[in-house]
Order: structure tokens, then C-alpha cells, then sequence
């Protein structure tokens, strides 16, 4: 793997390894019994570390445009393994688990809605990045997008989200550099206990499907102007938080800053994983060992997400996640060898400093490198 450009800040792939590590963690305390701890820390942690991961996802998004060689670059390395792997993961859901889907590419399924989101949030990345006020604007979007969003491309979270989006566009180095200040450190460590404390009281005055940005106001029950200030708090929450756990992440380059090359590869091989468990009956189990089964689940979460981002597995999961770069490169390989070879030995990939972006969603894309997940 070529070594990081002096440019590249580690503090952005400590950041998505961490992020995408609370993801499977997330998504494998469903298999959890909906004990008042279990339901606690899921609130919790599903506060704050979404928004957290599409803000470095906008962060690392300013560079786009609409042209030809960033949209191709934006079809193959988001929109092809959308359609690879909600296909692939329904084939599994319904011949493994004898599950029934419905819309499918449409609708997209659990967990496949963040790549149509990033999808649509790029191709708005030249509108909002340069418009004054964007993120008052995003604001207003997701505050409205209750009111009438749907489930077609999961539009509601798109919209819903859209403002933590923004708020990366807008994101600047020296803006950024103010959570290294100690005093910013202590101040996002209260916040996030803080809002440890907030979340034991969320489904007095809401529920945990707030936290997922999906449904309309008139699905939760609410009246449009309650449904409007809960959401506000949601977006308030989920800033603090952000930007609190953002504080805390280090900046130095180790092992876990390499893995946060492969970002994608760990979102979208962990679903199998945790459907399987499922499918499994680990649920049962768990629902008779409430205890051990939370230490337990979290900590296969974690090693789970660590194996899939090892380099030697994900360079060959690698394939089906980049499968158009993959060809690509064995065509180059086939006809320029020696430039294939200059590529190996650390030539800049185009998610880096050549042409493409690095779109937070975990691949680099030249060298056969990762496409990568914010």
C-alpha cells in the first residue's frame, strides 16, 4: 500500500475507521434483547456517530464536480457497488432468511440507504458548496423533508441528513483545527456524557426512529410543529456530538489510520455478518444472557470491522466493492506494466492528490487501493 502523502492529514482516517466501527457495533446490538441498558446506549451512540460520518463524508467531498471524469469516477465507485451489493445482500436475505423485499434499487434496504444518500449528496456538492448560507439552508430542507419526503432512494434521510453534509462542505482546515485546543477536548467530553444522560429520557419525549432521519412527521404521530422542534433537537444533538467525538479522535499515524483506507469494504461485507447471526438464532441466545451478550456482541463488532479492514482481506473484497476500477487496472496492467508498476511503488491515486476524490466512503481509487465511505 502506498505510504500517505505528507498532505494527508491521518486524523481523517482515524476518524472513518472509528465511525465505521460504530456502525457495525450499531448494527449488531440489534441482535441485542431491548433491554433499558441495551436501548440506552443505542440512543446514545446513534445520535451522534451517523452525523459524525456524513460530515467527514462532506468534508472530504468538496472537491467535486460535475464533470465527465468526477462523474464517471462517482457512478463506479458508488453507484455500481449500490447495485452490486443491494442485490447481492437481497439474494442472501431472502434465500438465507427467507425474508421477502419489496422495491428493490428504489427502496434501498438495510444497510444500502448511505451509498444512495452519497450518491445524491455529491451531485449537490457544487450547489451548496459555494451558496452563502448553505447550512441554514440544509437546515430548513431537513426541517421540511418531514413533512413530505418518501422512501424512493431513502430521500427522507438524504434530506433529513443533508445539513451534517453541509456543515463538511463548509468545513475548513483552520475551522477544523480549533478541536485540537484542549479546552474544545474537555468540552466534548462533558457534551458527550451529557448527552449519555439526555438519551435515558429519549423515548419520554420521542423514540429511537428520530434518530434515523426516515419517516415523515405524520408516520411518528406527531403534530407538524412538535415534529419540527424534536427534529431540531435531533440536528442539535447529533452537532454537539459530532463535532464532541470529532475533538477526541488523534492525529497520529499508526495501524488503525491504514485501515481507515478500506472503509467501504468494512460497511458493506459487515451486513452479511450480522444477517447471518440472525439467521443463526444468536438472538435467542442472547435474549437468555443479556449480559455476556453485550460484552460479547460489541467486542466480535469491533474485531469484525478490524478483520474485514485488514489489507490482505480487503484487497481481495476489494474486487466486488470497486468492480470497474478492478477491471480498469487490470487492463492497464495488461497493457502499460511498467506503469502499473510505478503505480505499486506509491504514485498518487486519484483519491488522493491526482484527479478523483477521496468521497469519505473508503477507496482509493487507483493502485488497487480502496473506494472509500466516510
Amino acid at each position: 500500500m502506498p505510504a500517505p502523502t505528507p498532505s494527508r492529514d491521518p486524523w481523517f482516517d482515524n476518524a472513518k475507521m472509528a465511525l465505521v466501527t460504530l456502525v457495525v457495533v450499531g448494527h449488531a446490538w440489534t441482535l441485542l434483547p431491548d433491554t433499558r441498558l441495551n436501548t440506552h446506549l443505542y440512543d446514545f451512540l446513534y445520535a451522534w456517530h451517523v452525523p459524525a460520518f456524513v460530515f467527514v463524508t462532506g468534508y472530504l467531498s468538496q472537491r467535486f464536480h460535475w464533470t465527465p471524469q468526477r462523474l464517471w469516477a462517482l457512478v463506479k465507485t458508488v453507484a455500481v457497488p449500490y447495485v452490486v451489493f443491494e442485490a447481492a445482500l437481497a439474494i442472501f436475505r431472502v434465500k438465507v432468511g427467507g425474508e421477502e423485499l419489496e422495491d428493490l434499487f428504489t427502496d434501498p434496504h438495510w444497510p444500502m440507504w448511505y451509498l444512495s444518500a452519497l450518491f445524491f449528496w455529491r451531485l449537490l456538492t457544487p450547489i451548496f458548496r459555494p451558496l452563502p448560507g448553505a447550512v441554514v439552508v440544509a437546515i430548513g430542507l431537513s426541517l421540511a423533508a418531514g413533512l413530505w419526503a418518501g422512501d424512493t432512494f431513502d430521500v427522507a434521510r438524504i434530506m433529513g441528513l443533508l445539513p451534517f453534509f453541509v456543515m463538511g462542505l463548509k468545513a475548513t482546515p483552520e475551522r477544523l483545527a480549533l478541536l485540537r485546543q484542549r479546552r474544545v477536548k474537555q468540552a466534548g467530553v462533558a457534551i458527550l456524557v451529557a448527552l449519555a444522560v439526555v438519551s435515558l429520557s429519549i423515548d419520554s419525549w420521542a423514540s429511537t426512529e428520530w434518530l434515523y432521519y426516515r419517516s415523515t412527521y405524520g408516520q411518528m404521530g406527531s403534530s407538524d410543529l412538535e415534529a419540527i422542534g424534536i427534529r431540531t433537537a435531533m440536528l442539535t444533538m447529533g452537532t454537539l456530538g459530532a463535532f464532541s467525538f470529532l475533538s477526541l479522535v488523534p492525529r497520529v499515524h499508526g495501524w488503525f489510520t491504514r485501515m481507515g483506507a478500506w472503509t467501504l469494504v468494512v460497511y458493506l461485507f459487515h451486513g452479511f455478518a450480522i444477517k447471518g447471526a440472525a439467521y443463526a438464532g444468536y438472538s435467542d441466545w442472547a435474549d437468555d444472557h443479556a449480559i455476556v451478550s453485550f460484552v460479547l456482541t460489541s467486542l466480535l463488532a469491533v474485531l469484525l470491522a478490524l478483520g474485514l479492514a485488514l489489507t490482505p482481506v480487503a484487497r481481495r473484497l476489494n474486487a466486488a466493492v470497486d468492480p470497474v476500477g478492478t477491471a480498469e487496472r487490470k487492463v492497464k496492467a495488461t497493457l502499460a506494466p511498467d506503469d502499473e508498476d510505478e503505480d505499486k511503488d506509491g504514485s498518487k491515486g486519484e483519491g488522493e492528490d491526482g484527479d478523483g476524490d477521496d468521497d469519505g466512503v473508503g477507496t482509493r481509487r487507483a493502485s488497487g487501493e480502496p473506494v472509500r465511505l466516510g
